[in-house]
């Protein structure tokens, strides 16, 4: 993939076209369709608005491509906009892409969003991770590797002993609310 920090195309025409077209996709969540956008389109503001979709959609085929996104991209936004995807997913796949980028991602941004995807998403998997990011030298950093350990602990907790119905029942509303947004447009950062 190729990827520039062009914001975006001096005569905005073709940019606007491939928005156009995101929209109807995004209607039948036709997630190749996002991939591809990423793969190749060079605007930012194309690519940020098609990092947005993917999350939305959810879909598992999207995790390699927002991982080399938030790995080669050269713009910190995008990088920081796949790996809050990759967490709003929660998918158990994004985490040793998430673990990587929270400990060595160039940017303060990207690392602390890292972080804090990988306590969204809940895997023991990523606490040795966590651990470490504890000692980086960001404040926001470790904030958000605190933040997300805790959750790791209350995870560990919650499973051990019973989840009142007040929890459950806001589960529920939060799954209800997530599917009324999915079935209206395409979402925009």
């Amino acid at each position: 993939m190729t990827y520039t920090e062009r914001i975006m195309n001096p005569d905005p025409s073709h940019d606007f076209e491939v928005l156009a077209k995101m929209e109807k996709n995004y209607e039948e969540k036709d997630v190749e369709f996002f991939n591809e956008v990423l793969k190749r389109e060079p605007t930012l503001v194309v690519r940020v608005h098609a990092v947005t979709v993917l999350s939305e959609i959810g879909d598992e085929s999207s995790v390699p491509v927002l991982a080399d996104v938030m790995k080669n991209d050269p713009s910190p936004l995008i990088r920081h906009e796949a790996a809050f995807s990759l967490g709003q997913m929660g998918l158990k796949s994004a985490v040793p892409f998430l673990c990587e980028a929270a400990l060595n991602d160039p940017s303060e941004i990207v690392r602390h969003e890292s972080a804090a995807a990988l306590g969204a998403i809940g895997d023991e998997g990523a606490r040795s991770a966590l651990m470490k990011a504890v000692g980086d030298p960001s404040d926001e950093v470790k904030g958000s590797a605190l933040a997300s350990l805790f959750n790791l602990d209350f995870l560990a907790y919650s499973s051990r002993h019973p989840v009142t119905s007040l929890v459950e029942e806001s589960k529920e509303e939060k799954r209800k609310a997530a599917l009324e947004r999915k079935k209206t447009k395409m979402p925009h950062p």
